[in-house]
């Protein structure tokens, strides 16, 4: 079996190897120092033999790698390997990265635990296990925590140890599952560790030194499951433009608050107490139009109790709870219930009732739902229902003449 030699020389770009098997694309050597997708790290790039590589697998215990192309080349011979520079560099700040992260994590929340990571070229993300989900204001922690480690320096080493050495270690991160790769036999485990940060079981390609990563970005955050909080950030250029991009943005909403950066929370904090102000300012007026209008509704006496029934345009059944309800509640406004139909694309009815008006507003709304289709409910004092298959005004028809 052959292993990659890639976790433990990850700055190795260019090697040469024997070929031991060829199977169409697929090829082994008798070393190599391509990475295959492992534990959330995607498999290396570059060419074998001249030949464009498409994956490179680890296939029970042994790289696999696989061409673009059927090779030139045969069993015995000594072929070139070179791996794509800058998307191995990527992946492997990425991949420390994602650990500078977990020791962020370590420092502001308890009970943590790891649930696996996966490198994409446009971002990162780390699944970790919380007592509880992380916010925004923990994001912003985990990103300025994350981004001092890197400024720090911290050395990054590796070694293998017995197993039962490894988990021993103080608050090591291991996961049986996701880290396969760190296991390098049945009774050794690859740990790496990030100088007083952190400490992991990890198959993968790490920096040396925290420098190394450059700067991080954090991206957003989401729950994907039952106790997991997963955390998405970028890491080097795009990082650089994920900062630029929030800066402007930053920069733009000053402006157009006529403050600066500094200033700009408690901008928006004026800013949403006026917009709540002006909407609870809007709602109140709005049921006070709603009322004057029910309050105008023709009225007409069915069985000793008196109607006020019509349609009402520009409205939903919510918007009318409220000033329905105050309308019959009013002994002024001289009507025991209230029935109004909605005009807009799906007709709905609402019916209001005073306590004592002896009506039952959801009794009434199941007979005009069985006499022109649709459904609803409510209770005595309030009901409505939708969907109606008839023209407003044949209800208004059906309340005054019934």
């Amino acid at each position: 079996m052959t292993a990659s030699r890639a976790p433990a020389d990850p700055t190795v770009r260019e090697f040469e190897a024997t070929v031991e098997r060829v199977d169409d694309r697929e090829v082994v050597l008798d070393e190599t120092y391509f990475y295959p997708a492992s534990g959330g790290q995607p498999a290396d790039r570059g060419t074998l033999g001249g030949v464009l590589l498409a994956d490179v697998r680890d296939r029970d215990g042994e790289v696999v790698h696989v061409l673009a192309d059927p090779p030139g080349f045969a069993v015995g011979d000594a072929v070139g390997g070179v791996v794509d520079d800058e998307f191995r560099t990527y992946c492997t700040r990425a991949h420390t990265a994602s650990h500078v992260l977990y020791g962020a994590a370590r420092r502001i929340t308890d009970e943590l635990g790891y649930a696996g990571f996966d490198v994409s070229p446009e971002k990162v993300r780390v699944d970790l296990t919380t007592a509880e989900p992380l916010d925004d204001a923990d994001l912003v922690e985990l990103e300025r925590l994350s981004n001092r480690a890197v400024w720090e320096s911290r050395p990054v080493s590796w070694e293998t140890l017995p197993e039962a050495e490894a988990r021993a270690l103080d608050g090591i991160a291991f996961n049986d599952k996701t880290e396969e790769g760190a296991m390098s036999g049945h009774e050794d485990v690859r740990v790496v560790t990030v100088e007083g940060w952190d400490v992991a079981a990890c198959g993968g390609t790490h920096v040396a030194n925290t420098a190394e990563i450059g700067p991080i970005a954090a991206l957003d955050r989401s729950n994907p499951g039952e106790g997991v909080t997963r955390v998405e950030f970028a890491v080097g250029p795009t990082a650089i433009d994920r900062t630029a991009d929030v800066h402007t943005a930053a920069l733009e909403a000053a402006a157009t608050l006529d403050t600066n950066v500094d200033g700009l929370a408690d901008s928006v904090d004026r800013l949403v107490e006026e917009a709540d102000r002006l909407e609870a300012e809007l709602r109140d007026t709005r049921v006070t139009l709603l009322r004057s209008r029910l309050a105008a509704l023709p009225t007409v006496h069915v069985d000793g109790t008196t109607w006020a029934v019509g349609t009402v345009a520009d409205a939903e059944p919510n918007d009318l709870r409220e000033p329905a309800t105050a309308v019959v509640s009013d002994d002024e406004e001289g009507s025991d219930a209230l029935a109004a139909i909605g005009t807009g694309p799906a007709p709905f009815v609402v019916v209001a009732a005073a306590p004592d008006a002896g009506v039952d507003a959801g009794e009434v709304v199941d007979a005009v739902t069985d006499a022109f289709g649709g459904g609803g409910g409510g209770g005595p004092t309030f009901a409505q229902g939708g969907g109606l298959d008839a023209d407003p005004a044949a209800v208004v028809a059906w309340f005054r003449e019934r």
